[in-house]
């Protein structure tokens, strides 16, 4: 069983670094890149008059959005591969795999995931195909291929077959299956420490509200009208509208030379 003073530290640390990334994720959201690919026949079908809606609605969708694939990244990703150092596997032994844990008879690869539905078709026959490489690479050891798609969460669980060569293992069962702790699961949420959160929570609040404030500045002079209110023309034009053809034809008429353009002058 893991230490547990060494583990509080651990989830610490991932906790630290999963607000660092949200935080500079809002600090880099280019607003008008954002709104190039949002629907503003929707906002005005919901009846939407305020900036402030417009703004928080995008916030909260980017980060709704970001923040599943940011904790798998930055928190349960690194804590499995700490965990796997403990046990005395090896980190990143290839592309699309993650741990290595080897006996006398098995070679056992895990690519590890947040959660049992990030993956579309394509990225799950990339998966296997990653899976493959590694297994025909490691052939002349002559032990069994054991390839695992880990899940830090969920229940998903599914065998290995003809065209999928990796098996499923979720939540409970894959963290006791990587660290032979049947409360692993539970130890990990248990020892998120509130209070570390809440001061997280707060730094963070102060830099959603610096976003709005810096999303309004710019969206207010741009896309509301002298009253107030939504110029949905302006938004829709800047959204929708021909503008790499006007972009285009603008810079090439800046760039003419006019003694070329006309001859005769001069």
């Amino acid at each position: 069983m893991v230490d547990p003073g060494l583990l509080v530290e651990l989830i610490r640390r991932r906790l630290d670094e999963f607000y660092r990334r949200r935080i500079h994720s809002l600090a880099n959201l280019k607003l008008k890149k954002v709104l190039k690919r949002k629907n503003p026949y929707l906002y005005k079908a919901r009846g939407t008059q305020s900036a402030n809606e417009i703004i928080e609605g995008i916030l909260n969708d980017h980060l709704s959005s970001s923040d599943e694939g940011m904790f798998g990244d930055a928190f349960f990703e690194p804590l499995a591969l700490d965990m796997a150092r403990l046990i005395g596997g090896t980190v990143s032994p290839s592309e699309g795999v993650d741990i290595a844990i080897e006996t006398e008879s098995t070679y056992k690869a895990i690519a590890v995931k947040s959660g049992p539905n990030i993956f579309s078709a394509s990225q799950a026959k990339k998966q296997n195909q990653e899976f493959m490489g590694l297994r025909s690479r490691l052939t002349k050891l002559k032990k069994d291929f054991d390839a695992v798609l880990g899940h830090a969460y969920g229940t998903k669980k599914t065998p290995a077959g003809d065209k999928k060569i990796y098996r499923s293992s979720s939540g409970q069962a894959f963290w006791e299956e990587l660290t032979g702790d049947a409360e692993f699961y539970l130890r990990i949420i248990r020892l998120m420490n509130d209070a570390d959160i809440a001061q997280h929570r707060a730094e963070y609040e102060i830099e959603y509200d610096k976003a709005v404030n810096r999303y309004l500045a710019e969206f207010i002079p741009e896309f509301c009208n002298d009253d107030g209110s939504i110029a949905w023309d302006k938004l829709l034009e800047y959204n929708s509208g021909k503008t790499i053809g006007k972009a285009i034809t603008a810079k090439a008429a800046k760039t003419v030379n006019p003694k070329k353009a006309r001859p005769g002058l001069g």
